[in-house]
């Protein structure tokens, strides 16, 4: 890792920088991606935002990528850091960090005929070192879930496709003991390609794409519902489920989300109202277009909020942002016309007013 990731100064907050918001012009991401695992990091002084995987413009199997790339925050700019081990890239997989790493889970790869396959990797990043290590595999092998960390130790895979179909497993690594379990799984209707995220306690997730009950027509169908869930303190196998009432906006699959322990609020934006191929391509056929709304989930007041019904230049096809003291940071995705981008925006958390 370059020595320009080290020199972060401590009055850099984590996530946030020590400049006005309209001096912040992030660098694009070395190449166009979309579907790349994205996470925030804290640590040893450094506030960084990851990038792993995921498929470039020509959104064909071999367009998929292995490459990994960080942006110091301070600095505004990325730098390419060790390529994810293994034979090929993969899409939708999932990004937390904890302990002082980052790590990668699950998602899938494509062979030559565009057939996905999930994977049960965990690969262990440690940023400090720019090295990868192995860990514990997956048990149920799942690409496009949500997931996130409770205590800086225990990650929560929630729901996702496997090689079987939609699970509604809620799957946790304990990262201090390198072992799985099992929580109480999702009531609700299982889905993958849903968005949320985990905050201290809570799991908060929308929406997704679900199985289809209907013969000749989609594979797979757009799902509105909205769960959250309560980590219990004493039993963290035991997950108390509530289901939440519609979000903002009609996006339901691959909507960037990421939490803010600051704000107290679980950030969406964009992703789309038909779910798709890993080209874009609904599976009714049609292409999928970015919904241009941004919305939270304020676990204070426990409703949704509304932050911009037109969000400028929408995109799709996410796994992460990342939410800082200046604004919501996403990198790639899907614009309009399906187009994979480079472009990191910076989208501001508040309200737009009416």
């Amino acid at each position: 890792m370059s020595n320009s990731l080290k020199r972060v100064p401590v009055l850099l907050l984590f996530l946030g920088v020590a400049l006005g918001a309209s001096e912040i012009k992030f660098d694009p991401l070395p190449a166009p991606v979309a579907n790349n695992a994205v996470v925030g990091f804290k640590g040893h002084n450094q506030a960084l935002i990851f990038s792993f995987m995921g498929i470039g413009p020509k959104k064909t199997p071999s367009a998929i990528t292995a490459d990994a790339n960080v942006l110091d925050l301070y600095e505004q700019k990325w730098s390419p850091i060790r390529s994810v081990p293994g034979t090929t890239g993969r899409i939708a997989a999932l990004a937390v960090s904890a302990r002082d790493h980052v790590f990668l889970l699950g998602g899938y790869v494509v062979d030559g005929h565009g057939a996905g396959m999930s994977v049960p990797d965990v690969n262990t990043y440690e940023p400090s070192h720019d090295r990868w290590f192995r860990s514990e595999d997956i048990p149920v092998a799942v690409g496009d879930a949500v997931g996130g960390v409770y205590d800086d130790r225990y990650i929560y895979v929630v729901g996702g496709r496997s090689n079987n179909g939609i699970v509604p497993d809620v799957q946790v690594y304990d990262a201090e003991k390198n072992r799985w379990s099992q929580a109480t799984p999702i009531p609700g209707t299982p889905v993958f390609g849903h968005a949320g995220a985990l905050l201290d306690d809570t799991i908060v997730y929308v929406g997704g794409a679900a199985q289809s009950s209907v013969n000749g027509g989609p594979k797979y169908v757009p799902s509105d519902e909205c769960w959250m869930g309560k980590i219990n303190h004493h039993d963290r196998s035991k997950i108390q489920w509530t289901k939440l009432p519609p979000h903002p906006g009609s996006a339901t699959f691959r909507i960037a989300a990421g939490a803010s322990e600051r704000d107290r609020k679980i950030y969406f934006s964009g992703g789309s109202d038909n779910p798709y191929d890993f080209n874009g391509i609904g599976y009714d056929g049609k292409p999928a277009e970015p919904s241009p709304v941004t919305f939270a989930f304020d676990l204070r007041s426990g409703k949704w909020q509304t932050m911009n019904e037109n969000t400028p230049n929408p995109t799709m096809d996410h796994r992460g942002l990342v939410p800082t003291s200046e604004g919501l940071v996403i990198a790639g995705g899907m614009e309009k016309g399906q187009q994979v981008t480079a472009k990191v925006s910076l989208l501001p958390t508040t309200v737009k007013s009416k």
